[in-house]
């Protein structure tokens, strides 16, 4: 007789297409993406003075900076939570790894072709890299993540020496004032909140799966919601299985068209 964890794994994945996906985390983060975009078509347009907005020092813009990269490190965390329990390899973590530190060099370049003196040297994919490894070894202290979250929040305000303030040590978090970078996610203290997001997401698996998991578009999980909620999350849960692709294509796309319209329209740069 199979184990009921084995059972509830495999109804998890005839809920989410016998793909071991769940619905619903991966419309949460296309949500995320979505919301990212929006933000950065926003700063582009300030950054070519088509919108006067304030991206360092606004409440407005640097609340939802805060909003957004804690959901995309909350999401991470949960899918490193559903991957170590579906006994993702090694080999598969690592290939994925790779795609994120390649992809982390390319945005190094890209914004230092961009803003020299700003470039960034370690953003979200950075941070996100060194993250992962850590998730990955930690993730069997389970419901302690909460505990160790807590102090890696906790950490940077205590916490504070020049020493972390170049560009080779900042990455950890403890500085004495934020580096001029256009993205700066250092390990402290964003750590707590991939943290955060596995340890929530464990439980969420162990006490209650269901919570993650939709039906196809018109039945089940989805009937009792308006058509167009129940389409649009479809939609986003699509969106949400290609993050890092869509990460790395909007921003060049967003720019070009917006030069290619300055361009018609004879706008300066």
């Amino acid at each position: 007789m199979r184990s009921k964890k084995a059972q509830n794994l495999q109804s998890s994945l005839q809920a989410s297409g016998n793909s071991g996906r769940f619905d619903r985390l991966d419309a949460l983060r296309g949500f995320a993406l979505i919301w990212m975009a929006v933000f950065h078509f926003c700063f582009d347009l300030s950054n070519y003075r088509l919108l006067d907005a304030n991206f360092y020092a606004d409440p407005l813009w640097t609340v939802q900076r805060t909003c957004i990269l804690s959901l995309f490190l909350i999401c991470a965390g949960a899918g490193q939570a559903v991957a170590t329990e579906q006994g993702q390899t090694l080999a598969r973590f690592w290939r994925r790894w790779a795609q994120i530190v390649g992809c982390a060099l390319l945005v190094s370049a890209g914004s230092w072709f961009m803003f020299p003196h700003s470039y960034i040297s370690f953003g979200v994919l950075h941070g996100m890299a060194v993250m992962l490894i850590v998730a990955r070894l930690s993730a069997p202290l389970r419901s302690r993540l909460w505990g160790l979250g807590g102090v890696a929040l906790a950490l940077p305000q205590l916490i504070q020496h020049p020493f972390f303030d170049t560009r080779l040590t900042n990455w950890v978090g403890l500085v004495t004032h934020k580096p001029i970078t256009e993205d700066y996610v250092p390990i402290l203290p964003w750590l707590g909140v991939m943290w955060w997001g596995m340890a929530a997401t464990q439980w969420i698996l162990s006490h209650r799966r269901h919570w993650l998991s939709a039906q196809t578009l018109g039945s089940g999980d989805n009937a009792g919601l308006p058509r167009f909620i129940a389409a649009a999350r479809s939609k986003l849960a699509v969106l949400g299985r290609w993050s890092l692709t869509f990460y790395m294509v909007h921003q060049p796309v967003m720019i070009g068209g917006l030069l290619a319209w300055m361009t018609l329209t004879g706008r300066p740069f």
